[in-house]
């Protein structure tokens, strides 16, 4: 006897998740909720097996389900509209005259239906016998010829991701979901496709007979019966490791010996003659070296993202000992401004922000301490294999004391900043956040687009779905910090920093372990549509390394991580070498510093790439050492100035082979660096505390309320506090990055908005009074303020005509300040303002020769 007193419920309009067959899904439809207390009585004592089936056909609800006052299924999560389960099994031991009493607590639950076994519960049921022969006899024969060529393990190339060699991947089916629903013919994608109905004709040869259609009908309506119980799995052939690893990107690096030259003064050092022989070979001629003034203004603005000092300038000219280019590197390489420059670089590369992403925008207040490890990092020289080490793994690495453990953990910041995404509780989409991760560790360290491969096999590099998974488990076998969205506004599983090998009670945003074990491929991308198990690995093309048994009890990021970073693996030194030489020219040897695949360029040097990358490894791993070979040589010290080439320009009009220098205009945070450095406002400490963000608890934020405070501050550009959803106006307008992906080159416009900035904006006009009332006080000797001006602008003394030209000029604005009764002090100050926005204005100012 069955009895019910809550509310009947019925809707049989909304689409089920997965599809079932029909009689099924009525049932599924048609619940009872409200109270939610189901009875059931007059069973024969016994033990017996429980199911329930229940259903969503609105939001999602939480809540527990009880057999006969026992907790059987905690906080469960009904999901979206559609979904629907079969919770269970759950034995039970039934005395005389007891009843089952299934109920729950919490949320609305739909109750659909329930499902008994006697004794304890072994499977599904056997199929009849004349099922298995009809289906051995009539419909095994069918699949073979005709739909195995495209739709097997054994294909050559599969078709719509469906494989109908075994019972559950055809229920599962394929790009366009279940191919066959149990006892539903309308629903079972494999009779429309075999009826060629809605455009589905399959196979697309030659339409079935219709015996042979009225046996696949027949065969699905009596629900499908089908022995083949083991799960195929086609192993994706197209991709020829072999073949693959004979790309340019993918051959293990080597070290050449530098060429041979024609001209053997030019070159300083033997990577110039690596761009020597390639000139020589194009019969290009490289342009003379640029004035001393230039080059350090050059390799200053380089290394520290600052205009060198009057002092320094001066210091530099009058050195003219050999030794002078070396003692400016070094003494750059040495300034705590060098990590803040490069740190920079490397911010750009790991989508670097202090807010989470999401709808709402939630702030991540300790964010800056990541932000920080990387400008320390660069300061100190870290080996860049540890560099990335620490960033992927820094919390499994082992370390001596509290004060390393508490740094590497802050390193795995790194991938706790990923992206995220929505603003719900329920399914929150985690997936899309591994993406992120996943996205920028190919893109940064790898210079491979690994994310193309999350739906479908790479369209063109030799990375399969089953490399993209393999990755992916580490990450879904990792805890990510929770930073608070809308509707759960509550930050948590932040990691603790050590006090004394203990837990201090200061919180990080970082990784921790999680559940560690492998992830099923996602068909279609869709986290809902599960295919086979994936083993955590690496790309098959660069090792497809396995985890170990051992290995396999935690994540896995300990080992990716060690890969990354393994000499052996040829795409790591190579990418960073051509990042490092793409900041001091403006272009890099691989002009897709983030694509080294089929679809990148090749690059213009390949031996000079691998020279370069041989070395980096030697100097182990130094970045430093690396801007010293760089900049010390003589293609460093060519001259941007192209006059009278016109056969090079020719030749070589985008300067691919380095005969000249590249001109390359101030990045946004430069020119706000440079601005408040002359006006005497930069603060040039680093600051050690967060952002003023409100207190957690008080946080309110909301989809269309988001996160939106901006906090000024006078300190170096680096350290603003940058959202990912709310621009600052001036890194818009100069080209600033991009908070929510890798920015491996930024855009280089030249815009209307730039001119009218730098003539109207009221941060100029500030700036410029400050940096005139800044030289008014040091310097009262009209002359040589004037000089100052333009050493501290342009980093070069004035010429004379420029000071006679600039001394008529002040005249003349004399003259116009006298008409509008401007005199004494107000008009000195009034002329030195208006003649610091002209030199902010110019060319020679923007940009970097």
């Amino acid at each position: 006897n069955y009895s019910s007193k809550d509310k009947a419920f019925e809707n049989q309009d909304v689409l089920l998740t997965i599809a079932t067959d029909a009689e099924r899904a009525k049932m599924i439809r048609s619940s009872r909720w409200g109270g939610n207390r189901v009875t059931l009585r007059n069973i024969p004592r016994g033990s017996y097996t429980v199911f329930l089936y229940v259903w969503e056909d609105n939001q999602s609800e939480r809540f527990s389900v009880y057999v006969n006052g026992k907790e059987v299924e905690h906080d469960y999560q009904s999901g979206s509209a559609g979904d629907w389960k079969r919770l269970g099994p759950w034995p039970i031991i039934l005395k005389n005259n007891q009843a089952i009493e299934i109920t729950s607590r919490g949320g609305a639950a739909n109750f659909s239906g329930v499902e008994i076994w006697r004794g304890q519960y072994d499977g599904e049921t056997k199929i009849r016998e004349e099922h298995l022969a009809f289906f051995e006899n009539r419909i095994r024969p069918i699949l073979v010829e005709h739909c195995y060529e495209c739709h097997s393990s054994e294909s050559s190339e599969l078709q719509g991701g469906l494989l109908v060699d075994s019972r559950p991947t055809l229920r599962r089916g394929g790009e366009n979901g279940p191919a066959v629903v149990p006892g539903d013919i309308d629903h079972s994608l494999l009779i429309r496709a075999v009826r060629y109905d809605d455009g589905i004709e399959m196979p697309p040869d030659e339409k079935l007979s219709d015996r042979e259609i009225a046996d696949l009908e027949q065969w699905v309506r009596i629900g499908a019966p089908d022995p083949r119980g083991d799960p195929t799995r086609f192993d994706r052939k197209k991709i020829d490791i072999e073949k693959d690893r004979l790309f340019w990107s993918l051959r293990p690096i080597y070290d050449p010996l530098p060429p041979t030259v024609k001209d053997s003064s030019w070159p300083i050092t033997e990577l110039d003659r690596f761009i020597l022989a390639e000139l020589e070979k194009r019969h290009l001629k490289p342009v003379e070296d640029t004035d001393r003034a230039t080059w350090i203004r050059r390799a200053t603005y380089d290394l520290t993202g600052l205009a060198p000092t009057t002092a320094e300038l001066r210091t530099f000219l009058e050195d003219k000992s050999e030794l002078a280019y070396e003692r400016v590197v070094d003494r750059l390489l040495d300034s705590v401004h060098y990590g803040e420059r490069w740190g920079r670089h490397w911010m750009d590369l790991v989508r670097y922000a202090d807010t989470a992403g999401d709808n709402s925008d939630y702030p991540i207040p300790q964010a800056y301490l990541y932000r920080n490890y990387i400008i320390d990092s660069f300061n100190a020289d870290k080996p860049y294999d540890q560099f990335l080490k620490e960033q992927i793994a820094g919390d499994l690495l082992p370390h001596e004391d509290d004060a390393q453990s508490n740094e590497q953990t802050i390193a795995t910041g790194y991938i706790a900043i990923s992206r995220r995404f929505g603003s719900v509780i329920d399914r929150y989409p985690y997936h899309l956040t591994i993406e992120d991760t996943l996205d920028n560790i190919g893109r940064t360290v790898l210079g491979m687009t690994l994310t193309c491969a999350r739906c479908h096999d790479h369209k063109f590099d030799p990375v399969s779905q089953e490399d993209y998974y393999g990755l992916y488990g580490i990450f879904e076998s990792s805890r990510y910090p929770f930073p608070g969205i809308e509707l759960d506004k509550r930050p948590r599983d932040h990691v603790p920093l050590k006090e004394n090998g203990k837990p201090s009670k200061t919180l990080v945003y970082a990784m921790a372990e999680g559940k560690a074990s492998d992830s099923p491929l996602q068909i279609r991308g869709e986290p809902k549509d599960k295919g086979d198990m994936i083993e955590r690995k690496f790309p098959d093309v660069l090792g497809g390394f396995r985890l170990s048994s051992e290995e396999a009890r935690q994540s896995g990021r300990l080992q990716l991580a060690n890969w990354l970073a393994t000499p052996k693996n040829p795409l790591t030194a190579r990418v960073m070498v051509n990042r490092i030489w793409q900041h001091h020219f403006g272009a890099a040897i691989v002009r897709t510093p983030s694509d080294f695949g089929i679809r990148g360029l090749p690059p213009t040097h390949p031996e000079l790439l691998d020279y370069l990358a041989s070395r980096f490894i030697e100097d182990r791993w130094s970045i430093k050492k690396m801007h010293r070979r760089i900049m010390l040589s003589r293609v460093y010290r060519l001259s941007s100035k192209v006059t009278h080439r016109e056969d090079e320009n020719a030749a070589d009009p985008n300067n691919e082979f380095y005969w000249r220098f590249n001109r390359q205009r101030l990045d946004a945070e430069s020119l706000r660096d440079i601005l408040l450095q002359l006006s005497g406002e930069l603060n040039m400490e680093m600051p050690r505390e967060p952002h003023p963000f409100p207190p957690s608890d008080k946080w309110e934020y909301t989809q269309h309320h988001p996160f939106r405070d901006s906090y000024e501050t006078n300190h170096r550009s680096v350290y603003l506090m940058m959202a990912r959803l709310n621009t600052r106006p001036f890194f818009s307008t100069f080209d600033g990055p991009d908070r929510n992906a890798s920015t491996a080159v930024r855009d280089r416009s030249v815009t209307t908005i730039q001119s009218l900035y730098l003539l109207n904006d009221p941060f100029i006009y500030k700036q410029s009074e400050k940096y005139a009332l800044r030289l008014r006080k040091e310097t009262p000797d009209f002359d040589t303020r004037l000089r100052m001006a333009f050493e501290q602008t342009l980093g070069r003394p004035a010429s004379e005509d420029e000071l006679r030209d600039t001394k008529v000029w002040f005249n003349a604005l004399k003259g116009q300040l006298a008409d509008s009764k401007t005199y004494g002090e107000e008009m000195e100050q009034e002329q030195w303002s208006a003649f610091i926005r002209v030199l902010f204005r110019i060319n020679e100012f923007l940009y970097i020769d």
